[in-house]
């Protein structure tokens, strides 16, 4: 345990560009604001169709309320509480690679293509960029993911090389 604790501390230390994730639980509180409302609009309505004269539009509304519910679960899961396996915790910039470090303890490393990309409204940016073996992967982060705005930024700052 103390030779991993010492590994850790000297890679810290080599890289100061390291952030750790928190969980945002008050941009978790605006995805339900947003998905609960929307999934249960599209349910309502595909009941009131089904017993009336439109029958195959119930198909399509209760398809539609399965990919909101989807997508609002996997938001709030992966990226705002960080709760599944793939979700990252971790973010370490270099100027060779992005590192992210995931929940279930792997280490994923984007050395080819990276690419930042982020939203005009400054709260929510992505990476992606191919890993060691090939596969693309992509990454969104929120501003309450971090510590601080300070944080925010810096992160943000230090990635724009890659864009």
């Amino acid at each position: 345990m103390a030779a991993r604790w010492g590994k850790e501390v000297k890679r810290m230390a080599e890289s100061d560009k390291r952030y750790r994730l928190v969980q945002d639980r008050k941009g978790m509180i605006w995805d339900l604001w947003l998905y609960v409302p929307t999934v249960a609009f599209l349910i309502l309505i595909s009941i009131k169709l089904w017993y009336g004269p439109y029958k195959d539009w119930t198909y399509i509304l209760v398809f539609m309320a399965t990919i909101f519910a989807f997508a609002g679960a996997n938001r709030i899961l992966k990226t705002r509480l960080m709760l599944l396996p793939g979700a990252p915790t971790a973010i370490e910039i270099d100027k060779q690679r992005v590192r992210f470090e995931l929940r279930n303890g792997a280490q994923v490393d984007l050395v080819k293509g990276v690419r930042f990309f982020g939203d005009f409204v400054g709260k929510t940016f992505a990476v992606t960029g191919m890993d060691m073996s090939g596969k693309k992967q992509q990454y969104v982060f929120h501003r309450g993911q971090f510590a601080d705005e300070g944080q925010f930024k810096d992160v943000k700052s230090f990635l724009q090389v890659y864009k």
